[in-house]
């Protein structure tokens, strides 16, 4: 059997944990075009970014769900996750691997804070073609559109492929699909968290800290993915692990730290 003759292994993680509403909508969407293997963090692991597990033990777990063989859980994060799957869990290397469906977007700045995305840059540093797929909301959130548009992104990769060290994130504003005003292909926006420390007090009268935030849009452009999704429009962001500032390289030449 060839490798166009067979159905595509496909691997499914998150990082709001696999009791997440939005890991079951991709793992069912992504069944109509492959073989799926669910692995996902036991517990929500959001804003941990490429963050590793050293030092203690991971524990990997069947998950059932009505009754049903879902997948595999695993004690520690969505990057932990990928490295099990791959090493330890599925029997071939997978097509695609694809992570979601997020509660809240990952555009801009916050990226960089995001373990749904981790997941998905893991893939590509593992040689996996990977997307990362995220809603843009905390509540209320109807899934049926962003699964429906997973499928056709993830089908489209599929056929097409995507550079080495390249994945794709898409943003999917929480409307009805007859309110999606189209889709656009975007840059990572500068848009930034404002961000608050709430003290509160324990019985004991011991202070503690909540975080709280908001993203304050700091960008102008259609072609900036935080701009572009509020106004309804799927986005769809090429990334990549690839850090360099290519353009400071010159610069730095420059100063001759050598000599």
């Amino acid at each position: 059997m060839t490798k166009q003759d067979r159905r595509p292994e496909i691997l499914v993680c998150n990082d709001d944990g696999i009791e997440g509403e939005g890991i079951h909508v991709l793992a069912a969407s992504m069944k109509k075009l492959g073989n799926v293997t669910v692995v996902a963090p036991a517990e929500p692991h959001s804003g941990m970014s490429h963050a590793m597990t050293l030092g203690v033990p991971l524990r990997i777990k069947e998950f059932r769900r009505n009754n049903r063989f879902f997948g595999h859980t695993v004690s520690g994060t969505p990057v932990d996750c990928i490295k099990v799957a791959l090493s330890h869990i599925m029997p071939v290397k997978p097509d695609l691997i694809v992570s979601g469906i997020n509660y809240g977007s990952n555009t801009a700045t916050s990226t960089i804070y995001s373990g749904t995305v981790a997941a998905a840059l893991e893939g590509a540093i593992q040689g996996v073609t990977s997307i990362a797929f995220s809603l843009t909301t905390y509540e209320h959130a109807d899934f049926a559109y962003a699964g429906k548009f997973a499928r056709k992104l993830a089908r489209k990769v599929l056929q097409k492929g995507l550079p080495a060290d390249t994945i794709l994130s898409a943003n999917i504003p929480n409307v009805p699909e007859s309110d999606i005003a189209g889709v656009v292909i975007t840059r990572q926006g500068r848009s930034r968290w404002s961000e608050d420390a709430i003290e509160r007090n324990d019985m004991y009268g011991n202070p503690y800290y909540w975080l709280n935030g908001t993203l304050r849009l700091q960008d102008s452009e259609m072609d900036k993915d935080e701009y572009a999704v509020r106004r309804n429009f799927v986005t769809i962001t090429p990334l990549s692990f690839d850090l360099t500032n290519r353009d400071f390289l010159g610069t730095l030449e420059q100063w001759k730290l050598q000599q």
